[in-house]
Parts: structure tokens; C-alpha cells; sequence
């Protein structure tokens, strides 16, 4: 469940950790793949009060959404496998602010991309990001998740939880959101202290810098097309 993804073509073999299923190499693009396990199945819920409008009900509220999609039964035939994607995809679209995302992970070479760059990034990203949740649900071993409360302040908000895995280790996970009108959204993932988005900016500004942003977005393509 923990383990960390495999690198970008063109990366070399040798790695050090960063954190929970975290790799970083001089040119990889790791998909931590533990955090989107991690980021909806929460399946328990302790005593910390959660609002339906809140951050943490709204987690929760996708969390259950998609635990659904997955246990329906009449979406388990092959057929309808990619009908079931689509409607994971969809509630998983619908609690991350890609745009966000994006501009905090390409950092300082975001305000140089055009639109059409920009559009084009946030979909490889996505898809990199959608593609490695899609290949752990039906991975989902049990592991349990316990809200501990979450720190408003404005705009942002934090919602923290500890990760119950099978041989009782416990991880300390965050997720910060961004309120967009009613919705609290997605904008970075912290296991153990670790950002989801700095590992990201962190590789991928190696890749701009060291070559280029046309051969970062060659590498996306290439990842996401991967079978």
C-alpha cells in the first residue's frame, strides 16, 4: 500500500526517501501512491464533531461518494469498468483544485507558461495524479483513518487524520483545502510531514532546469500513457 511508484523514463535507478511512499530521484516523477488510498477511504470516524459543510465533512462526504462507486455491484462487470473510472474521476475532480495545484507545483515557471500550457500541464497532471489513485482502489486493504480535527483560518483550512495501517503503525496525514464559494478543495497532501506538492516541485524543476519544461511535459505524456 506504501510503496513508492516507478520513475519517469530517463531517470536513474538509485533513489533516496523522503517520506511515506515518497522517492525522489534527479529525474523522476514519482505518484505517491499511498495518498489517494489515504485521501478517501476514511472509514472511521472518532468523536471530533464533523460538519457537513466544513472541510472535513466535505473529505468525508467524497470519501463516501467513492466508496460506493466502488462497492456497487452492478458496476463490478467488465464491461462497465470504464463507466466506474469516469465516475471516480468525477468525484475525485470535484475535491481537488487542479489550478492550485499546478501553479504550487510548477512554482516559478508557472507564470511563464501561456494558457494553452497551462491547460495542457493541469491535464497531464491530473491524469498522472487520477491514474495512480485508479490503480490502488481496488488495492484497499482495511487500513482505518481517524479525523483529529481540523484548523480554520480564512480561506484555508487543514484537516488532520491518522492513518491505521494493518500492522497498527500509525501516520500522520493533512490535507490542506482552499474554500472556493461553499467547497473546500484540495490543494496539497502532507504524510509524515512530507508535502505531496514540494516532492512534485522538487523533481519536476530539476527536470525544467536541467532541460527543459517542453521535455518535463514529453515525460508527463509518456507516464500517463504508460499501460
Amino acid at each position: 500500500m506504501y510503496a513508492g511508484a516507478s520513475p519517469l523514463p530517463g531517470s536513474k535507478s538509485s533513489s533516496r526517501p523522503l517520506g511515506v511512499g515518497f522517492y525522489l530521484n534527479k529525474e523522476v516523477c514519482m505518484a505517491p501512491r499511498s495518498l489517494f488510498g489515504i485521501l478517501f477511504f476514511l472509514v472511521i470516524f472518532i468523536s471530533v464533531p464533523v460538519l457537513a459543510g466544513g472541510p472535513t465533512g466535505q473529505i468525508r462526504e467524497t470519501s463516501d461518494k467513492i466508496i460506493a462507486i466502488v462497492s456497487d455491484p452492478d458496476l463490478k462487470a467488465p464491461a462497465r469498468a470504464e463507466e466506474k473510472r469516469q465516475m471516480i474521476r468525477q468525484a475525485v475532480d470535484e475535491r481537488f483544485d487542479w489550478e492550485e495545484m499546478c501553479r504550487r507545483t510548477l512554482g516559478r515557471h508557472w507564470a511563464k507558461r501561456t494558457q494553452e500550457e497551462k491547460k495542457e500541464f493541469r491535464d497531464l497532471f491530473a491524469k498522472l495524479l487520477e491514474r495512480t489513485y485508479l490503480e490502488k482502489v481496488e488495492g484497499y486493504a482495511g487500513e482505518k483513518v481517524l479525523y483529529e480535527g481540523e484548523d480554520i483560518d480564512g480561506r484555508y483550512a487543514v484537516v488532520k487524520v491518522k492513518i491505521i495501517t494493518q500492522k497498527k503503525t500509525e501516520i500522520p496525514v493533512h490535507y490542506k483545502t482552499i474554500k472556493n464559494g461553499n467547497q473546500w478543495l484540495v490543494y496539497d497532501i502532507f504524510v509524515n510531514g512530507v508535502s505531496l506538492i514540494n516532492n512534485y516541485r522538487a523533481q519536476f524543476n530539476s527536470i525544467i532546469v536541467r532541460s527543459s519544461y517542453e521535455d518535463l511535459v514529453d515525460k508527463l505524456k509518456f507516464k500517463v500513457s504508460e499501460d
